[in-house]
């Protein structure tokens, strides 16, 4: 076992503190990752604060890893030492399920195991990017083709931008389609990103009037505010999608009321409390769908980096140090990032 340094919680109520962790080397089929950038997503802060009940101490959070590979196994053969890398939610799944056959080990039927937090279902811990480097089984790492100027970019997209990018492509975000967002953070910003690039017509939905500017720059070709009862009248019965980043409860109604009939809203904000209950006749009467969305397969993160290599789209990010992550918490949680923080692991040295 190797000794690296991280940055982890050793509880709940304590804050994240530099620490010691062991990685394996390198066995057949591994590929061992320096690690250079990793974003902080929200799911970061659930965890280390133990809200989805759920936590495994310590916890080293970080699942938007990019990298330089310093070491291959003898049986490796898609990548080789210097390639540039990236590791995203998922570090092994099953491998026989029908979800694994169907290449969305995402939904493994036997859990997949997280990047962090462990294997779904129970088992050992492992632990996540807030570190020097990692060891992961080759057919979860994946090719990173945009330019290596960019890399601290590129680190979201490997939760915020398949997140997103998955629902998108799965409920057929495209030409002569009409897309909401509801949310402009580290997710809702990819959404408008990677919905416009896909060719939809897109409308943001914020409650911050001072995200109306942004959100056009960032391919919006709408935007609406949420509390603005007049403005959400005009989208009624009108979109056939939308995509609700929000992590904290609100009124499902209040969207669903916008759908076209067979619309669908997915899900992909986890709150850690339920939703307020909602009006189910606002499905009934449309043949409208309320559904979630749980980032994707290797397979189809691959995809989504390559659309968005080719795209020439990246995270809006704030870069920090390592040192500097309990603060980031603090900012994510009043919304003051724009739109995801990301970690330079040279600070961790």
């Amino acid at each position: 076992m190797n000794t690296v340094k991280a940055f982890g919680a050793h509880s709940a109520d304590l804050p994240l503190a530099p620490l010691e962790i062991e990685r394996r080397h390198p066995g057949p089929d591994d590929v061992q990752i320096e690690i250079l950038y990793c974003g902080v997503c929200h799911s970061d802060l659930h965890t280390a604060r133990n809200e989805w009940k759920n936590t495994l101490y310590p916890s080293v959070p970080g699942h938007e890893i990019v990298g330089r590979i310093v070491a291959v196994g003898n049986k490796v053969s898609k990548f080789k030492v210097g390639d540039l890398a990236g590791v995203g939610c998922l570090v092994d799944s099953c491998g026989h399920c029908s979800s694994c056959h169907e290449g969305e080990e995402q939904y493994c039927e036997n859990g997949f195991t997280g990047t962090y937090n462990g294997p779904a279902f129970g088992g050992e811990n492992t632990y996540g990017g807030y570190s020097q480097s990692i060891v992961v089984k080759e057919s979860f790492v994946l090719h990173i083709r945009h330019d290596s100027q960019e890399l601290a970019s590129v680190a979201p997209l490997l939760c915020a931008g398949i997140t997103t990018y998955s629902p998108l492509k799965h409920w057929g975000a495209g030409p002569g389609k009409q897309v909401g967002i509801v949310g402009l953070g580290g997710l809702g910003h990819m959404g408008v990103k990677i919905a416009h690039a896909m060719g939809a017509h897109v409308v943001l939905f914020t409650t911050s009037e001072n995200k109306v500017a942004d959100a056009l720059r960032l391919g919006a070709d709408e935007v609406c505010i949420s509390t603005n009862a007049s403005q959400m009248a005009q989208y009624a019965n009108r979109l056939d999608l939308i995509i609700n980043t929000v992590a904290v409860p609100h009124t499902l109604d209040d969207y669903l009321r916008l759908l076209k009939k067979n619309g669908t809203m997915t899900l992909v904000g986890a709150p850690a409390e339920p939703h307020p209950s909602l009006e189910v006749f606002n499905l009934i009467f449309k043949r409208r769908q309320l559904a979630g969305s749980l980032i994707g397969g290797i397979a189809e993160t691959q995809e989504m980096l390559d659309f968005c290599a080719e795209h020439g789209l990246v995270s809006d990010i704030e870069m920090i140090p390592m040192q500097d992550i309990n603060r980031a918490y603090e900012r994510m949680l009043k919304s003051d990032v724009k739109y995801r923080f990301v970690i330079d692991m040279k600070s961790l040295s």
